[in-house]
């Protein structure tokens, strides 16, 4: 395997860039048809879909994943898997905590009251891919920080196999968390199912989660009906090296991140030539005993690439152009790199940190902003599931005070009624 090198700062590499943008058009037409049948046909054009995409014979009888089915999904998994759910469960559930705000109220001297609410939204529908891997840890990420918020309801959806079963492993996170509205679906029907609701399926205040390319057009439709965490591409790692970085280590985690998808993104950034022939000879050695290889050869050959820079300042600024879902500093001090870091999902810090410690374990969410959407997107957070409401009590001396002020401005807008809302009670006053 031979991997594409480009120069930093280049027209080449900014072409490679826009080159994973994808075109989402082409696929609009086809996922608006699958919306139109689910709000015409209901729970039946699910059925008629899961057979149709996932060779699934769904009906009413087995939509809903049953208790049994929970109890057969545990006899499935052995015990350290539970354990390290356990610990994963404790970690995300600590770090989403620190994330809460507190409601707050505030006077001044006139007796007026200013403040927020915050308050969880009632019910809400995560989306757990399927597909080419099973992902529990997706609904860990979904569901822990719904649950900090204080959501009531959590509805979950994940595409079944051929037999109609759900991922064993997928299951018992959601058992381990107490979901028990979990639904046999998967694509953009039933991102279209959570948002308009069928006979069966009730509809919800937000859908989370990432899917694939129609899930992604499907939660852009539905945004406006429902409100969507975010509109997640493919995966993508960038990795910032300097020359004293391990090549085991990069070419590591460089694969990791292709493994996903043939369309994820695997790009190393650096200012060392020798260590990007390092890290190459790498790639080709152990890719010999990964499982996914052919994604990963392909999603290397395709959408990967080294970036030779002329020094770390330079190194940043292609990090930063970049601005990817997942970052990582494999640099002999990362600390001192982090204020140069201002575009990315997650920051990953030095040699002992891959990426998946951030996927599975450590505690901050997984579900990031891709495609360079870093720039103005953020994680999924606690208040990804929350709402406020701004509060505002005017006193009779607050509203005598400002009542001229608020006039002028209202007339300047040419909102005359807006003004005499404010004048009527100014003219009581005077009364």
């Amino acid at each position: 395997m031979k991997m594409r090198r480009l120069k930093a700062m280049s027209k080449e590499l900014n072409l490679f860039l826009e080159s994973n943008l994808a075109d989402l058009k082409k696929y609009e037409e086809g996922v608006a048809e699958i919306g139109q049948e689910v709000k015409a046909r209901g729970d039946q054009a699910i059925f008629d879909f899961n057979l149709k995409f996932d060779r699934a014979n769904i009906n009413h009888e087995n939509f809903l994943v049953s208790p049994e089915e929970i109890e057969e999904a545990y006899e499935l998994v052995d015990d350290e898997y539970v354990f390290a759910l356990e610990a994963a469960i404790d970690n995300i559930t600590s770090f989403h905590e620190k994330q809460l705000k507190n409601s707050w109220l505030g006077t001044d001297e006139k007796g007026n009251i200013t403040g927020q609410i915050y308050r969880p939204l009632e019910r809400v529908g995560i989306y757990v891919p399927g597909g080419t891997a099973a992902y529990p840890s997706s609904v860990l990420m979904n569901a822990i920080p719904a649950m900090v918020a204080g959501v009531k309801e959590i509805v979950m959806v994940s595409p079944p196999d051929s037999r109609g079963k759900m991922n064993p492993y997928t299951l018992v996170a959601a058992a381990e968390l107490g979901l028990t509205e979990i639904y046999k679906m998967g694509g953009a029907h039933a991102v279209f199912a959570l948002a308009w609701g069928t006979e069966t399926v009730r509809k919800v205040d937000l859908i989370s989660g990432p899917g694939n390319i129609y899930v992604t057009i499907a939660k852009k439709m539905v945004y406006g009906d429902v409100d969507i965490d975010m509109l997640a591409g493919p995966s993508e790692i960038l990795i910032v090296a300097d020359g004293k970085a391990d090549p085991v280590y990069v070419a590591a985690d460089m694969m990791s991140q292709a493994e996903h998808d043939v369309l994820a993104r695997s790009i190393l950034v650096t200012d060392s030539s020798e260590l990007l022939d390092k890290v190459e000879a790498e790639l080709n050695r152990q890719i010999q005993y990964l499982s996914r290889r052919e994604i990963i050869e392909k999603s290397l050959n395709d959408y990967g690439a080294f970036v030779l820079a002329s020094n770390m300042n330079e190194v940043c600024e292609v990090a930063n152009q970049v601005a990817p879902e997942h970052l990582e500093l494999m640099v002999e001090n990362p600390f001192d790199y982090l204020s140069k870091i201002k575009n990315a999902g997650a920051i990953f810090m030095g040699k002992y940190t891959p990426e998946p410690v951030g996927d599975y374990y450590a505690g901050p969410n997984h579900i990031l902003p891709t495609g360079g959407t870093a720039r103005f997107y953020s994680p999924v957070t606690v208040d990804t599931f929350m709402k406020t409401s701004s509060i505002i009590y005017y006193s009779e001396a607050g509203i005598k005070a400002s009542a001229d002020d608020i006039i002028k401005l209202a007339e300047v807008e040419g909102l005359t009624a807006h003004a005499n809302s404010v004048r009527v009670r100014k003219e009581r006053f005077n009364d």
